[in-house]
């Protein structure tokens, strides 16, 4: 089943319900539609997997139901420069949830999509378990990120019209000059991210843990420590880092905790449907079909 939800907004965003009606449903907001051609082979060269969306939905829809949807996209299409806060957001999915008829669900969101998770646990009680890849729940690096965004925000204003620095195609991650890299996308998409993170700033992840009463798991790629250079604050984003130091604080609060290993696991590698799928696919089984 698919359908068009109109978001707070107002805007239009297709979502899709499909798998075994009789069973849990999972949310994935991570869902992008599939590529082909030129555009798949260069996101091949980068490693990301051109079917991502339709991988996870087949990968998970044999034993559960899917409501899955491309919320990023939707955003880069839609953008909500001044309205995107954890508590818009999550209204947006809950409205989406409704829509489709959910009533109870289950969250799979990586990257940013994966703190929004967190965001939407302390805001409904309609949750029964939270999957959260490549973005520690504890100690996240909010700060850190409001800086990079920041400074994203800024370089697409100064460079907007700029097309000296369009993205070349064809061009691999090893060959790419991350140092002089200029951002040159809509200032509308990137100033929707300073507005979440700004709202994030002052949010204390670790005194809400003891209210998240269900399942979890939180997972990243061992090599996902992402080093920005001068052009985006000389920061340190530490996903795997922060993940080790505070994994005994984590399962004291019932978080299952995976360091995914293997050669370049970095945060890209990570959120790919062959490794997550082989962790995600039975945790869910076990926490939500063996009771």
């Amino acid at each position: 089943m698919n359908k068009i939800v109109t978001l707070n907004d107002g805007s239009k965003l297709e979502a899709g319900l499909t798998g075994d009606p009789a069973s849990k449903v999972i949310m994935l907001p991570i869902a992008k539609k599939s590529v082909f051609g030129q555009e798949a082979e260069t996101l091949k060269l980068w490693g990301v997997d051109p079917e991502l969306g339709r991988n996870f939905v087949e990968g998970l829809s044999d034993k559960f139901q899917v409501l899955y949807f491309d919320y990023e996209g939707h955003l880069f299409r839609n953008p909500q420069p001044d309205l995107l806060t954890p508590e818009n957001i999550s209204k947006d999915l809950l409205r989406i949830a409704d829509e489709m008829k959910v009533n109870t669900f289950s969250y799979y969101g990586y990257s940013w999509l994966a703190l929004i998770g967190l965001q939407l646990a302390i805001r409904t009680n309609r949750l029964e378990s939270l999957v959260m890849g490549g973005f520690p729940p504890y100690e996240g690096p909010y700060k850190e990120m409001m800086v990079v965004t920041t400074k994203t925000y800024e370089q697409a204003l100064n460079n907007h019209d700029n097309s000296k620095y369009q993205f070349e195609e064809n061009i691999s991650p090893e060959e790419f000059d991350w140092d002089n890299l200029q951002v040159t996308i809509d200032p509308k998409q990137t100033k929707q991210f300073v507005t979440m993170y700004k709202n994030l700033i002052d949010f204390d992840d670790s005194k809400i843990q003891a209210g998240l009463n269900f399942p979890k798991l939180t997972f990243a790629g061992d090599k996902d420590t992402i080093v920005y250079g001068e052009n985006f604050g000389n920061v340190t984003v530490n996903i795997s880092g922060l993940l080790k130091e505070n994994e005994d604080v984590l399962k004291h609060f019932g978080w299952d905790v995976n360091l995914l290993c293997g050669e370049n696991m970095d945060h890209t590698k990570a959120m790919q449907p062959e490794t997550v799928l082989p962790l995600i696919k039975p945790w869910f089984i076990e926490k939500l079909l063996s009771k």
